[in-house]
């Protein structure tokens, strides 16, 4: 495809939910610069449908994107790609006001009810004494999710290139010229879905970056025999010092919820992270960990306020930013991709995501 209408940097979740959702009304090209889409931070998440994620700001799109993950199109997916698992949020003496901040963000919003920790989790350290359950949280299949989104854009007409970078890009009659190592790319409209490089990618295209902050998250993997159960909820603690969840019998995905600044990178987890890690998590129960299983590292990128960017930049014509989905870039999926397909093509937006006001997400905020 030499002239295809819109070109999409990125192949993690963001560039393919979204590329899915145009090609149905548009010729797509998809640039991924790894050799498989989805290496960097969709392929290393530990991802879970949770409506007090990301904050209120994000809450719309992850609550919209809930029913289209549970229940997506036969044609897309079949069977859910949700299951079971809940979230119980805990704290010590001292963390009462983040429980308080969390109900009050989330009344009338998100199910919140304040529990006993200890009656939910065997071996909870005694001083673990307030806990709130948000039942409604569920895991996410994240590379079933991925893998429906890559096929589906394929189905329609897609164009998937792997092992190709963007090097420059330009705007020149009426649309853009993009240069690549394989030749040049003629579209209308260019989609910066390129995660950690995205304000990267802008600067090669002459626009202004917004400030994205790539930030490093740990997680390990541990082997845990003594764990009571495989359905125990996803464990949060409250101060945002770290949080865990079972993976399978006797495993536990954990990470110290760090948030290390980063440049754009092939991101590798430090050893005072892990350290850290396995410190919080022997603080909060009583299990003993066999051993280290394995560890990774990716990167979340945020906006300056945190919140997602979809739209048009107000400066360059044709330049669309689907980018700073930091941690939340997964749940907010479906919807989010919805909701940017509307405004790349200028349409209504479709019924499942009508509530969602697109404004608080607009690159505007930043020029």
């Amino acid at each position: 495809m030499s002239h295809p209408d819109i070109v999409i940097v990125g192949g993690g979740i963001a560039g393919a939910s979204l590329g899915a959702e145009l090609a149905a009304h548009a010729r797509v090209v998809l640039l991924e610069m790894e050799d498989r889409a989805g290496y960097h931070a969709t392929g290393r998440s530990v991802a879970f449908w949770e409506e007090s994620y990301g904050g209120a700001v994000v809450q719309p799109l992850t609550t919209a994107s809930g029913p289209l993950l549970s229940a997506p199109d036969p044609d897309f997916h079949d069977g859910s790609f949700l299951s079971p698992r809940g979230t119980l949020h805990i704290g010590r003496a001292g963390d009462e006001r983040h429980r308080d901040a969390l109900m009050a963000e989330f009344a009338g919003k998100v199910v919140l009810e304040p529990v006993d920790p200890a009656a939910l989790v065997p071996g909870l350290r005694p001083d673990w004494t307030i806990g709130v359950m948000e039942a409604s949280c569920q895991d996410i299949d994240v590379a079933a999710l991925h893998q429906a989104y890559l096929r589906q854009f394929r189905r329609r007409g897609g164009e998937v290139r792997l092992a190709t970078q963007l090097l420059s890009a330009r705007i020149e009659g009426g649309g853009w010229r993009v240069e690549t190592p394989d030749g040049v790319i003629d579209c209308a409209v260019l989609v910066n879905a390129a995660g950690a490089w995205a304000d990267d990618v802008a600067r090669a295209c002459g626009v202004a970056p917004i400030g994205m902050a790539p930030l490093r998250r740990t997680v390990v993997q541990l082997r845990v025999p003594s764990m009571p159960s495989a359905d125990l909820p996803l464990i949060m603690d409250l101060a945002g010092q770290f949080y865990f969840k079972p993976e399978g019998q006797g495993r536990i995905w954990l990470t110290p919820h760090d948030e290390a600044p980063s440049p754009p990178c092939d991101a590798a987890p430090e050893e005072l992270a892990v350290a850290q890690a396995i410190a919080r998590f022997e603080e909060a129960v009583d299990w003993p960990i066999a051993r280290v299983e394995h560890k990774w590292a990716g990167l979340r990128s945020f906006a300056p306020d945190r919140a997602p960017v979809y739209g048009f930049d107000p400066d360059a014509p044709g330049f669309f930013w689907f980018a700073g989905q930091g941690g939340f870039g997964i749940q907010t999926a479906p919807a989010a991709a919805l909701l940017a397909a509307a405004l790349v093509r200028g349409d209504a937006v479709p019924e499942s995501v009508a509530g969602i006001d697109s404004a608080a997400y607009s690159p505007t905020r930043f020029r």
